[in-house]
C-alpha cells in the first residue's frame, strides 16, 4: 500500500470509530405524540352558563362603551353607541332570551358581530377570551339549555367540569325578532 492510500485507509478507519462512538451515545427520536385536531372559539358566560362563539363570528370583543338609550325600542335594546366613529348597536343578549344580566357591571363585555350589513354588540356575564376543545369531547346534545336559546346552540364541548355551549351570533342575527327591535 503506498502513503497516500495508507493515510486514507486511516482516515476511513477514524470515520467508522468516530460514527461507531456517535451511535453508541445518540439519544434515541422522541416518541411520536398523536395531535389531536381542535376546534377554537371566543368564551363567554351568559344566564350562569358557559358559551363558545365561532372565532369567524365574532370581529371583536370590548368593554361595555357609553351608549345612548332609544325610544320606540324592545327593552332588550340597550341603545347605541359610538365606536371609533361607527354606530353601534347595543343588545342586552340575556334580557333577549328572557333572562338578566348577572354580572358586575365592570365584568360585562360586548362582542361585535361585523357580517354582512348587521353591525351590532352583544352584551354579556363576562368573556374568556379564546377557548380550545379536542374536537371528539364535542356533542350535540343541548338538552339542558332553556327552549330560548337551544336554536342558536348547535352542540357542546365538555372541558373538565365545564360544559361549554356552541352559541352562534351569526344564526341570530338571521333571526327575524332579532333583527326587528322595534317596539310593537
Amino acid at each position: 500500500m503506498t502513503e497516500p492510500q495508507a493515510n486514507e485507509s486511516k482516515a476511513f478507519q477514524a470515520l467508522l470509530e468516530l460514527a461507531g462512538r456517535s451511535k453508541h451515545f445518540a439519544r434515541g427520536l422522541p416518541a411520536q405524540v398523536a395531535i389531536k385536531p381542535h376546534w377554537s372559539g371566543i368564551g363567554f358566560s351568559l344566564m350562569g352558563r358557559r358559551f363558545v362563539a365561532p372565532m369567524d363570528e365574532i370581529s371583536e370583543m370590548l368593554e361595555v362603551p357609553p351608549y345612548t338609550r332609544l325610544p320606540g325600542v324592545q327593552p332588550w335594546v340597550r341603545g347605541v353607541a359610538n365606536v371609533r366613529g361607527r354606530l353601534l348597536p347595543l343588545f342586552d343578549l340575556a334580557a333577549f332570551f328572557g333572562s338578566k344580566i348577572s354580572s358586575h357591571r365592570k365584568q360585562r363585555r360586548v362582542l361585535i358581530l361585523d357580517r354582512d350589513e348587521l353591525y351590532s354588540g352583544l352584551i354579556v356575564d363576562q368573556v374568556f377570551g379564546m377557548q380550545h376543545f379536542p374536537v371528539d369531547t364535542f356533542s350535540d346534545d343541548n338538552s339542558e339549555l332553556p327552549k330560548s336559546v337551544a336554536p342558536f346552540v348547535s352542540g357542546a364541548y365538555r372541558q373538565g367540569e365545564n360544559q361549554w355551549n356552541v352559541f352562534s351570533p351569526a344564526s341570530l342575527a338571521g333571526e327575524p325578532r332579532f333583527t326587528n327591535a322595534a317596539e310593537d
